[in-house]
């Protein structure tokens, strides 16, 4: 059984930061690219950042604003999201999930966990 578990979000005040987790269990994590989504109260769900199985050049929503970073660990079976800077506009409950293939639609994810709130007040 595949299970992904977030971790790390909260309530933080605008310009702080956080770290999102995500353990996934139940699956050969190497074998897949792995992504971060989020949604916010009245909006689709959105990508945020991906990281393809070799853990080289993570893709970005908006790589030219730099406030996130996406890493993996293969051999601890984690994915981690630093954000920084944030914003009240990044309020929203955020999933990790899994695919075979490093894309920004959803559709495309195979596995998801089951979110973690973040909430930047301002």
């Amino acid at each position: 059984q595949v299970q992904l578990v977030e971790s790390g979000g909260g309530l933080v005040q605008a310009g702080g930061s956080l770290r999102l987790s995500c353990a996934a269990s139940g699956l050969t994590f190497s074998n897949y690219a792995m992504g971060w989504f989020r949604r916010a109260p009245g909006k689709e769900r959105e990508f945020v950042a991906g990281i393809d199985w070799s853990d080289t050049s993570p893709v970005y929503k908006d790589p030219r604003k730099g406030r996130f970073t996406l890493s993996r660990d293969n051999a601890e079976n984690t994915v981690t999201l630093q954000m920084n800077s944030l914003a009240p506009e990044d309020t929203a409950v955020y999933y990790c999930a899994a695919s075979r293939a490093l894309s920004y639609r959803p559709s495309t994810y195979d596995y998801w966990g089951q979110g973690t709130q973040v909430t930047v007040s301002s």
